[in-house]
C-alpha cells in the first residue's frame, strides 16, 4: 500500500471516528452553546468525508481488482452504510421530521452509522498489525483539505430551520420512544407511584401542590416542541437531595442528580397526558434532551450510587 492510500484510510477514519463521537455528544447534550458547536463540528466532519470520496472511490477501483471476494464485500458494504448515513444526515436537514419509506432520516443518519461503526471495526482491527498509517505532512494535509472542503460545504448547504441541537420544530407533540419501547396504554385508575414512602394513586398525585412549567422537550429523534406542562415538583414529594433512578412501566430507566428542577406531569398544554405522550404521568426535565424525560413512570428510587455512573445513552 502507498503512501497516498495510507493518508487517505488515515484521514477518513479519523473523520468517521470524530463524526460518530460528534454525533453521540450531541445526543448527550442539551444546552447551548457547547451543544451549538459539537453539531457544527459535527457537520463539517460529515461533509470532510464527502470531500474525500473521489480519493476513496479511485482507491476502491484498485481494490476491486485484487484478489479476495470477503475483503470486496466488506468494502463495498461499508461504503454503502457510510453513504446512506450521510444521506440520512442531509434528508434530515432538507426535510425535516418527515419519514422516507417508512423510516425517519435520523433514524436512517444513526442507524446506517451505527452498523458502518461495528463493520469498520472488524474491517480494520484484523489487520492493526499488518497496516502501517503514515501520520505525516501528507496525511496531515489530507486532513486540511478535508476539514476546509467540509466547512466549506456545511457552510453553503441548504436546509430548514433548525435549533441549535440540529432538531426541527414540530406544531404538535409526536409520539417517539426510546428504541424498543412499545407505547403503553396505562389504566389511570390502576396507575400507581411506587415512593419511599409509599405509593400514590392518580387522585392523590392531583391533590398534592401543583406546578406549571413551559419547556422545550427536544427529542433525539430529530423533532423539538414547546409546551406548557403541569404536575407536581419532585422536590415537593418529599424525596431526598440524592440520586434518583426514574423507573418506566416498560423498565426504562434513568438516573438523575436529584429531584430539584424536575417535573412529574399529568398534563400537557391544559389536557391529560395521552398514552403516546407517556400518561398518567412522565417527567419534564427543562435542559436535558428527551431520553431523559421518562415516559410512563411508576417508581422513584432515591440510590447512594452518583448519577453519572450510567451509560451516557440508555442502552435498552
Amino acid at each position: 500500500m502507498d503512501r497516498w492510500t495510507r493518508a487517505v484510510n488515515a484521514t477518513l477514519l479519523t473523520l468517521f471516528v470524530f463524526t460518530v463521537a460528534t454525533g453521540a455528544l450531541a445526543f448527550a447534550l442539551g444546552a447551548a452553546p457547547l451543544e451549538t458547536v459539537v453539531v457544527g463540528a459535527h457537520g463539517v466532519a460529515g461533509f470532510g468525508l464527502l470531500v474525500l470520496v473521489p480519493a476513496k472511490a479511485r482507491i476502491a477501483r484498485r481494490g476491486l481488482r485484487r484478489a479476495g471476494r470477503s475483503r470486496k464485500v466488506i468494502s463495498w458494504t461499508l461504503s454503502v452504510l457510510v453513504v446512506a448515513a450521510i444521506a440520512g444526515g442531509l434528508l434530515h436537514a432538507l426535510r425535516g421530521f418527515a419519514p422516507v419509506l417508512g423510516l425517519l432520516p435520523m433514524q436512517i443518519h444513526v442507524g446506517a452509522a451505527l452498523a458502518a461503526a461495528a463493520l469498520l471495526a472488524t474491517h480494520v482491527l484484523p489487520y492493526r498489525h499488518r497496516r502501517r498509517i503514515d501520520l505525516g505532512r501528507r496525511t496531515a494535509l489530507r486532513g486540511a483539505v478535508a476539514a476546509v472542503g467540509g466547512l466549506a460545504l456545511w457552510a453553503v448547504a441548504p436546509g430548514r430551520e433548525r435549533r441549535y441541537t440540529g432538531s426541527h420544530e414540530v406544531s404538535a407533540l409526536p409520539v417517539t420512544q426510546w428504541l424498543f419501547d412499545p407505547v403503553l396504554a396505562l389504566d389511570p385508575t390502576a396507575w400507581r407511584l411506587r415512593l419511599p414512602g409509599g405509593p400514590l394513586d392518580l387522585d392523590a398525585l392531583a391533590a398534592l401542590p401543583q406546578t406549571t412549567v413551559r419547556a422545550v422537550i427536544d427529542c433525539t429523534g430529530g423533532w423539538w416542541a414547546e409546551a406548557e406542562w403541569r404536575g407536581v415538583r419532585l422536590a415537593d414529594l418529599g424525596l431526598p437531595s440524592t440520586a434518583l433512578d426514574v423507573v418506566s412501566a416498560t423498565g426504562y430507566r434513568r438516573r438523575l442528580p436529584g429531584p430539584d428542577g424536575v417535573l412529574l406531569a399529568t398534563h400537557v398544554d391544559g389536557r391529560p397526558l395521552l398514552d403516546g405522550h407517556g400518561g398518567p404521568a412522565r417527567l419534564v426535565v427543562p435542559g436535558r434532551r428527551g431520553f431523559w424525560w421518562v415516559k410512563w413512570v411508576v417508581a422513584l428510587e432515591p440510590t447512594d450510587e452518583p448519577w453519572w455512573l450510567q451509560p451516557p445513552l440508555p442502552l435498552q
